[in-house]
């Protein structure tokens, strides 16, 4: 199908510019684009004003209004961020009956250098959870590459969070047309605003809270394990993992760490770098502590880098963070306990968590490189959402992954294209 016969509708994405800037260059190529709006947020970060189409409807609606969206558009694609969010479980389901092409963007499985395009379904619903590594290694003989080095930094956490807030007012205050919008996080859109407000403001304050907590764990000279924490709202968390809530987790990991660990040993919790306070993490960390007879051997960090505790750490836990391709990157045991694109028997332990903490197995490193570097050559696109600097950069290469018949997995097997090279746009 050539570039001008592709008409693209766009749901919910990143906060901030990103959909905007891709749609207009898909246009550049010729194709058509479309964008849903839900709310006032989503309208506000989309200038071509002719192509949006607001939604004001309920939820419960939205399926029959988006099928007349696809029928009267000639919709041939489907564009969204994050596949788990009920407008946007709804709407695969019905792209996929009618044969349209459904493109995904998530957060990068590598990241922070790299973004995630896949086509049909990301995270637990990615084509990698049922690929082999034996796959991966045949698919790599097509590529003469060497494993591409990380990019420069982008350096975007600071619009990640700008963007977070400004989205969040646009919706609280400048709503009224969008009278059926409903957040898909469990709170109100006031409560977001507040909290992506708050956590801009104590950025400064968190920042020296951070750097005494990692001196403490620097200069302490005990052996420690580390604990990726997730936030309690990400989809992944929710809908690829056990866990009902962040405390049932902590939970967990103390009461293992408790049985197994050696006395001498330590558990540090890595908070997500994007936690902004709406869940007990600090409090039920203390409270689980003594309950488990581990006070004064447990610590938590609030965000920030993670390669400086990862470099002394024993081992990790998480659910299913993609902080973990760190983890495994360094050859560290690592214990997970939901899906994850990663959760490969080559990688992953599959020690009851007592045993884990007590003697870890570590990772197959060659069989982890190998995965990374797949991963490199297909779905990984170096940049990111929120800085220009990194959306320029990942719109140079995604654009034409889009426009290319196949999706980036069976591209690098039929040698069409890699995230690394030059695309080749069929016209």
């Amino acid at each position: 199908m050539t570039a001008a016969a592709r008409r693209f509708l766009f749901l919910q994405g990143p906060h901030g510019p990103f959909f905007d800037r891709l749609g207009a260059m898909l246009r550049a190529a010729g194709a058509t684009t479309w964008r849903v709006a839900f709310n006032r947020g989503d309208e506000r970060f989309w200038r071509d004003r002719a192509t949006l189409l607001p939604y004001p409807g309920p939820a419960e609606d939205w399926p029959a209004a988006l099928r007349g969206i696809l029928a009267d558009k000639r919709i041939t694609d489907l564009v969204l961020y994050g596949d788990t969010r009920p407008i946007h479980a709804e709407a695969v389901q019905i792209a996929r009956s009618l044969g349209l092409t459904v493109h995904v963007f998530e957060e990068g499985y590598l990241r922070p250098y790299w973004i995630t395009y896949e086509r049909g379904g990301s995270n637990g619903y990615s084509r990698l959870m049922e690929m082999p590594i034996a796959a991966m290694r045949k698919a790599l003989e097509q590529s003469e590459m060497d494993m591409p080095d990380a990019p420069a930094r982008w350096g975007d956490m600071r619009q990640h969070v700008f963007y977070g807030a400004l989205y969040h007012f646009y919706v609280m205050f400048l709503n009224h047309r969008y009278t059926g919008f409903r957040p898909h996080r469990g709170v109100g859109v006031a409560r977001e605003f507040a909290l992506h407000l708050k956590r801009l403001l104590l950025m400064p304050l968190h920042g020296l809270e951070r750097f005494a907590a990692s001196q403490r764990i620097r200069l302490g000279g005990f052996p420690y394990h580390l604990v990726l924490m997730q936030l309690e709202h990400d989809a992944s968390f929710r809908m690829h993992g056990p866990f009902a809530t962040m405390t049932e987790f902590i939970d967990t990991c103390l009461q293992g760490f408790a049985r197994g660990a050696p006395r001498h040993h330590h558990l540090v919790f890595k908070a997500h770098p994007l936690e902004d306070g709406r869940s007990t993490v600090v409090a039920d960390l203390r409270r689980l502590a003594t309950l488990y007879g581990v006070t004064g051997r447990v610590h938590f960090v609030r965000g920030g880098k993670l390669a400086g505790l990862l470099n002394q750490a024993r081992s990790a836990v998480t659910v299913n963070s993609t902080a973990a391709q760190q983890v495994l990157w360094r050859g560290l045991p690592l214990k997970v306990f939901g899906a994850a694109v990663y959760s490969k028997p080559e990688f992953v332990s599959t020690q009851p968590l007592p045993e884990f903490f007590a003697r870890p197995r570590r990772p197959d490193g060659r069989a982890y490189r190998d995965y990374r570097h797949y991963l490199l050559e297909t779905s990984q696109v170096p940049g990111g959402f929120y800085s220009a600097r990194g959306r320029r950069h990942a719109l140079r290469q995604v654009v034409d992954m889009m426009l290319i018949p196949e999706d980036p997995y069976d591209a690098l097997i039929s040698g069409a294209a890699s995230p690394r090279q030059q695309l080749r746009v069929v016209q």
